[in-house]
């Protein structure tokens, strides 16, 4: 596997004029934060190791500067919804949830939590405004209605007689129904028809693949949620039985088979949330700190899936813009 990345990526002591006579000074003992961690993803879990790279980056040290405690649930956000009911009760300076994950924290307000998040935070109602939050929720969105656009060109761009496109989308995801507006859009602009294939939440995946088979396509489209991550070795399979293209929206899907995918790199984005962690940690508040959406993106190939479609040729006009060359 050959990979070329491109990421983004005082204290002082006050002594009393006055002691009592052998009274010595006492130091007050240093704060352990405890942050709850809560995944619907699996392990091992790159986004947390990412998080902590980046907590050790700002001076933090595990089981000295701050202790994790970690809740996960692949592809169940349901399932975390006892575990988070329990949040209130315990002693935690900061919450952080990964993907989906976020809708289950909705009911959490005494306690700071930090997302990142494939949907939009706005539609979901974890903050007011991208700019101004107004609550304890803040962090990232990875929701960008240009990568949706991008992606349907990109895949036009090297297969240029792409005619149907099976649009594989977890309706349970704030913000799906515009990044479907704007798939949509683009597709039809290009000549291309573009053939919905709605799915709500993981006990319906295996339905959409089995309807996305039936739409006589000649490409596969998956938009990027936990659910469809969690799937994504499923969906790559898919596609490639059916000698489909596929494109995703982050690498994770090209390593477990998919043919491209453009995207921010994730692992690179809770490195950097480990810097409003920091902020918060230190007294600044979630409802001040804008979300933030990556600004750098990253378009991988996996040439292994290419050779196995027999599109290696096509691929050649992409490869020197790709981030990532998975062989």
């Amino acid at each position: 596997m050959r990979r070329r990345d491109f990421i983004a990526l005082a204290g002082g002591a006050v002594i009393w004029p006055h002691m009592a006579r052998g009274q010595q000074p006492t130091q007050q003992p240093k704060k352990v934060y405890r942050i709850f961690w809560v995944s619907t993803e699996s392990r091992p879990d790159p986004f947390l190791d990412g998080f902590r790279e980046g907590l050790r980056e700002r001076g933090y040290v595990e089981g000295k500067d701050v202790v994790f405690e970690l809740h996960y649930a692949a592809g169940d956000p349901g399932a975390l919804r006892q575990v988070i009911s329990e949040l209130k009760g315990g002693n935690i300076d900061l919450a952080v949830s990964s993907g989906p994950a976020t809708r289950a924290m909705t009911a959490v307000t005494d306690v700071p939590v930090l997302f990142a998040l494939s949907g939009d935070p706005v539609e979901l109602g974890v903050v007011k405004s991208m700019a101004q939050p107004g609550g304890n929720f803040t962090g990232s969105s990875f929701l960008s209605l240009e990568l949706a656009g991008k992606r349907v060109e990109l895949l036009k761009d090297i297969f240029p007689k792409l005619r149907t496109l099976a649009v594989i989308s977890n309706t349970n995801h704030p913000g799906e129904q515009s990044e479907w507006r704007t798939t949509r859009q683009a597709a039809q602009a290009l000549g291309m028809d573009p053939v919905y294939v709605p799915f709500f939440g993981t006990r319906e995946i295996d339905k959409a693949i089995e309807q996305a088979g039936n739409a006589h396509a000649d490409a596969m489209l998956v938009f990027p949620d936990a659910v469809t991550m969690v799937h994504r070795t499923k969906l790559a399979e898919f596609a490639i039985a059916r000698k489909w293209p596929s494109m995703f929206g982050w690498s994770e899907y090209c390593e477990a088979g998919g043919l491209l995918s453009y995207g921010a790199n994730q692992r690179a984005t809770y490195f950097w949330l480990a810097t409003y962690a920091d902020r918060i940690l230190r007294g600044e508040k979630p409802a001040n700190l804008p979300v933030e959406r990556p600004t750098r993106f990253e378009l991988t190939v996996n040439l292994k899936t290419a050779k196995a479609l027999g599109v290696e040729s096509a691929m050649s006009s992409i490869l020197f813009r790709a981030s990532k060359v998975i062989e």
